[in-house]
């Protein structure tokens, strides 16, 4: 071998050995922090601890919080930093990052908001269940009705934390107990519990049941032992553990603010909002900050707004337009069967386009396809913001954009284009199956979770989607504008609600001033701002700073600029906080202009 192929041979190992272990390790170590949550491995798509619900105690996460200090002590011992290749490195700086993010918000558990309408875990640990834990074999049927009592058992953990919360002063207004009550009771209304038809549980239970039967997996007898042991666990664990879940949403009722209001006004709340807004936007920006950035976006956007009504020659002001798309008939499907699975139809043609485009624009493309649902009617919120429900890394399971249908008069067309691109492609889809798809990156980084990144993304789809021949109709170019003004909003009404102690009334005056947004759908939102502290802040911030970064590229880049590269490089090793993306990039363009 000639000298400089030793020494190009050194390197190579010198540079691969130090990835290769710290890969390894944290594989490793991910693998203990999953034993820790069964239900995180469920959204995987494993079947390891296919019988458990995870513990939802305080103990519980002290527990899981020492762990993650200790694996970060661990780390630092035994890897140089410095010595690391950059991917090593910024899997490095993940590490530590997941941990320093949690353990700054630990410190505020007595503010946190347990149950909420949107996504408390009343409705998101039985959509687990039901979505989520597959039934392939009779093994899965038994870890199934070990699991419906663990339901039980963590629903009731939780129920004591949020007791001791609102004891402390953090309870949720009276409009969130309110909606959660009806939440709750569809959960045991219906077979096995009383009450006509079948419930949620009860038509999952027996359609995996007979599932099994019908692929000749059990015989009759079997399903008849299965379907009554799911009744009696069903009757005897989860109906009374429900039953104190409505019982103490009740007595809450009377004692929550009727005149709804944001965090800062709790015991420790502001100091809290500060904490939630740097974990949300992953920056320092202080509340203030944001809010002027959200003025500024909101007077920026509503110009280009102007240009739209002059386009389709609408007569009168921006403020008579809004009024124009958010009342007349044209701009909705009628609140009917038929008209809700126009609205799906509609989404999947957009979707159909999308995937056409895709390969003009980005080098990686997810394998996982990704489809659209009506949210289940247990969980269903008229107005409720339409969202994503992630792939399984081998395609198997797809990802769903899930769409709330209760109130198609919440359901505006001309959204209906730009929202069907943020949740599915080339938004969320997008990032998250690329990430879980991913094969050469430690296993959490593709199951972590950015705010500011992965919201961020989505918003930026949405302007790209124009670029790649969307809204060919003025109106869908309109509604594009009016989700990304709505983002624009919620910077001033997160922080007004949470640092300036704006009120829900307040917050919807600004909301229908500044947007055509349906008032039913405005207020859904502010409602979602006041019991999600910060995390509305993240997609405005994480778009702005993508965006930031692209004319960086494209000026220093010039004609090397290859659009395709550059997204590769945004999704191509999944999220990060945005000073992580922004060394990313940085690191991107210098190798393009090496070139």
């Amino acid at each position: 071998m000639s000298k400089a192929l030793f020494i190009g041979a050194w390197l190579l190992a010198w540079t691969v050995a130090p990835a290769e272990q710290i890969n390894a390790w944290l594989d490793a170590k991910y693998e203990e922090q999953l034993d820790l949550s069964p239900m995180a491995r469920g959204y995987a798509g494993e079947k390891k601890d296919y019988d458990k619900i995870d513990d939802m105690s305080e103990a519980a996460a002290d527990r899981a919080l020492e762990w993650q200090r200790k694996s970060v002590e661990e780390l630092k011992a035994k890897f140089d930093r410095a010595k690391l290749p950059p991917d090593a490195q910024l899997s490095y700086d993940l590490w530590i990052y997941q941990y320093e993010d949690a353990a700054s918000l630990a410190k505020f558990r007595r503010n946190v908001y347990v149950f909420d309408q949107l996504y408390g875990p009343h409705t998101r640990i039985p959509q687990f269940l039901m979505q989520i834990h597959s039934v392939d074999a009779p093994a899965d049927m038994d870890a199934y009705i070990a699991r419906i009592g663990g339901v039980a058992r963590a629903e009731l953990q939780l129920l004591e934390i949020a007791k001791k919360n609102a004891a402390a002063g953090s309870r949720v207004p009276r409009f969130s107990y309110v909606a959660m009550i009806p939440q709750a009771r569809a959960l045991i209304t219906g077979a096995p519990f009383g009450g006509q038809g079948n419930s949620a549980v009860w038509n999952d239970v027996q359609t995996k049941v007979d599932g099994l039967a019908k692929a000749g997996k059990i015989d009759a007898v079997k399903a008849d032992a299965y379907k009554a042991a799911a009744r009696k666990v069903l009757l005897e664990q989860w109906k009374p553990a429900y039953e104190q879940l409505i019982a103490w949403f009740e007595s809450e009722v009377p004692k929550a603010d009727a005149v709804a209001t944001g965090v800062g006004k709790n015991p420790n709340g502001k100091a809290y909002y500060e904490a939630m807004l740097a974990s949300s936007t992953t920056t320092q920006l202080t509340p203030e900050q944001v809010h002027r950035i959200g003025l500024n976006e909101v007077a920026r956007i509503k110009g280009e707004m102007e240009q739209i009504k002059q386009q389709v020659g609408f007569q009168g002001t921006l403020q008579e337009f809004f009024k124009f798309v958010r009342e007349d008939d044209r701009f909705y499907y009628p609140n009917t069967d038929q008209g809700r699975q126009a609205y799906i139809d509609s989404a999947t043609a957009h979707i159909a386009f999308m995937k056409q485009q895709l390969p003009k624009y980005f080098g990686v493309l997810p394998k996982a396809d990704v489809v659209v649902k009506r949210v289940e009617s247990y969980r269903e919120v008229a107005g409720a913001p339409q969202h994503y429900y992630m792939s399984t890394a081998d395609g198997s399971r797809p990802g769903v954009f899930y769409a709330h249908l209760l109130d198609m008069r919440a359901m505006p067309i001309p959204q209906l284009e730009v929202i069907a691109y943020h949740e599915a492609l080339p938004g969320h889809h997008m990032n998250f199956a690329i990430a879980r798809e991913l094969t050469d990156i430690p296993n959490f980084r593709k199951y972590l979770y950015i705010n500011a990144y992965q919201e961020g993304w989505g918003l930026y789809t949405e302007k790209l989607a124009k670029e790649m021949g969307a809204y060919k109709d003025p109106y869908s170019d309109f509604g594009r504008l009016t989700t990304e003004i709505w983002r624009a909003i919620r910077l001033v009404i997160d922080t007004g609600l949470h640092s300036k102690g704006w009120t829900e009334e307040q917050s919807v005056k600004y909301f229908l001033e500044n947007s055509p947004a349906a008032e039913s759908q405005i207020r859904a939102e502010v409602q979602r701002y006041i019991i999600m502290p910060g995390q509305a802040t993240g997609y405005k911030i994480g778009m702005m700073k993508m965006e930031e970064l692209r004319k960086r590229a494209e000026t220093q880049l010039g004609s090397k600029f290859d659009i395709r590269g550059f997204h590769d490089t945004i999704l191509g090793r999944a999220q990060m906080p945005l000073d992580l993306l922004d060394q990313r990039v940085d690191r991107w363009i210098e190798e393009q202009r090496a070139r």
